[in-house]
């Protein structure tokens, strides 16, 4: 996976690129990933205007949303499938949609996340990716439409582009070959891109007197988060492949074309 360089797309990359087994890798140029595209600007990105987006999948909620309302290219489709769905309507807002409310608020912060209790709310966040019913549709539907030739280049994204965003690039890649090395490897690729994105909002929150394990806990990523859905997918599923099939509702046929498709 390679980071696409641009101004106004915080955190974007082309999956293509990524080595898989059997010593072929990810076509590129199809499938990409970034945070929200609230500033895209196109004619002061010619780098982004050249990857010729086709297909925009949105997998923020409807606050995040509507507070930073995405910017697609022309003539690209919009698709809006929130992972977190079922989240919300529990009534309490998954940190992952907080970030910014959060961060501005020390004592609030460590008060609900100080401890490790950001890495166990994480951890939770990322169980229900692969658990919850919204969560299941949204990676249904983001295998779904890589797996349209008449998709075409399609990006995902969520708001940072790290948590969501990133544990569908991990069932993508897993689907096409790629190993667990390869998977921890590519998730934790986004750090430093994310964190320059929110350098302002970390650097604010700990001048204020914030604890900076907790901004870097809800700003990065780190393995266990990772592995919190993986176990998921283990201890319900067994596998990625039946993760894919039984819980995603994804038949074989799809998979195949997924396959064909991305795979070089």
């Amino acid at each position: 996976m390679t980071a696409t360089p641009s101004t106004t797309v915080a955190n974007l990359r082309d999956l293509g690129g990524t080595l898989l087994s059997g010593g072929r890798t990810v076509r590129t140029g199809l499938v990409f990933r970034s945070g929200q595209l609230d500033r895209l600007d196109l004619d002061a990105d010619p780098a982004v205007a050249a990857l010729g987006i086709r297909t925009v999948l949105d997998f923020r909620t409807d606050i995040e949303r509507g507070e930073h309302p995405d910017r697609v290219p022309d003539g690209a489709r919009l698709l809006v499938q929130d992972v977190l769905a079922d989240k919300m309507g529990s009534g309490r807002v998954p940190v992952a949609a907080q970030l910014k409310d959060i961060l501005a608020d020390p004592i609030l912060a460590e008060e609900h996340l100080g401890g490790g209790k950001a890495e166990l709310l994480f951890g939770d966040i990322y169980r229900s990716f692969v658990s919850s019913a919204s969560g299941q549709a949204a990676y249904r539907t983001l295998l779904t439409e890589l797996a349209d030739p008449e998709s075409g280049p399609l990006l995902f994204h969520c708001t940072a582009g790290k948590d969501r965003t990133g544990w569908g690039a991990t069932v993508v890649l897993a689907l096409l070959g790629a190993d667990e090395e390869t998977l921890m490897a590519e998730y934790l690729s986004v750090n430093p891109a994310v964190r320059q994105a929110f350098a302002p909002m970390i650097e604010g929150f700990t001048a204020a007197g914030g604890n900076p394990d907790i901004a870097l806990a809800l700003i990065g990523v780190v393995p266990g988060y990772l592995r919190a859905a993986l176990d998921e997918v283990s201890t319900r599923y067994g596998s990625m492949e039946k993760y894919v099939r039984e819980g995603l509702g994804v038949p074989d046929e799809t998979v195949d074309a997924l396959r064909a498709r991305l795979v070089a």
